[in-house]
This record gives C-alpha cells, structure tokens and sequence, in this order.
C-alpha cells in the first residue's frame, strides 16, 4: 500500500486527542464519510464530489481548522505565554509539551494538503523567520 491509498479502520482503533471521536463522528463529517466509503468500495464518487462542492464554507472541515486556529491566536501575546512557562508546575508543562508536540507536523500536513507542499514549505519558512526576530 502507498501513502495515497485508502485502507478501511474501525473509527475505535484510531488514536485520537480529546473530543476528536465527536468531531469525527459529527453530521458535518458525513459527507466526507459518503465520499471516502465510495471510492473504497469502488464506486461512482461522482454524487459525492458534488455534495462536497455545494456544502458552504462553515461546514467544511478545513474550516473548523482554519477558524480553530483563528480563535486560538486571536489574541496571542508571547508574553503571556512566557509567564505561564516561568510559573507552569514540571507537570503542567509536561501535559502542555504532549498536548502540542503532534501539531506542528499536523499543521504542516495540513497545509501540504491544502496548498502543496513547497507553498507549505514556504509558509513555516517565513514563519520560523518571522519568530526568530
């Protein structure tokens, strides 16, 4: 198997953070479901492509992301964070650092799936830049 084919998982054998098997399991994923379950049993994907393309911005899935980081950094202060850091208990810290250390690489697959990967590239180069000054 290469890494663009599909291969079918039980939806409570894939590892997952909190809330995500709600997320997953959302009206909002079943159009994607449609979609993805045609083209692994070999159907006509056609009808499905078609829904997906008539859904509005709101509910699709790159936009629950997109608007999630939106909302997340809507008012990111560096300063704030480096005061959590130099109060956070060795524990809190460890849960923040397991909390993240899946994202960055998440947020670049993402990224790579949307725009490709050399405007990817692109995007984190600029903004390793940028958070170095």
């Amino acid at each position: 198997m290469n890494d663009r084919e599909l291969k079918k998982v039980a939806l409570e054998d894939i590892d997952s953070g909190d809330g995500a098997r709600e997320l997953a399991t959302s009206s909002d994923m079943a159009p994607y479901f449609r979609l993805i379950g045609a083209g692994m049993d070999q159907e006509d994907t056609t009808p499905h492509v078609e829904a997906l393309k008539k859904l509005p911005l709101e509910k699709r899935y790159v936009w629950r992301i997109a608007s999630a980081l939106t909302q997340g950094f809507a008012d990111f202060d560096s300063g704030t964070v480096a005061m959590d850091r130099d109060t956070l208990s060795e524990e809190d810290l460890r849960k923040v650092i397991e909390l993240l250390r899946p994202r960055p690489i998440q947020f670049c697959k993402f990224l790579t799936a949307l725009f490709g990967e050399e405007a990817m590239e692109r995007i984190m180069t600029a903004g390793i830049a940028s958070a170095k000054r």
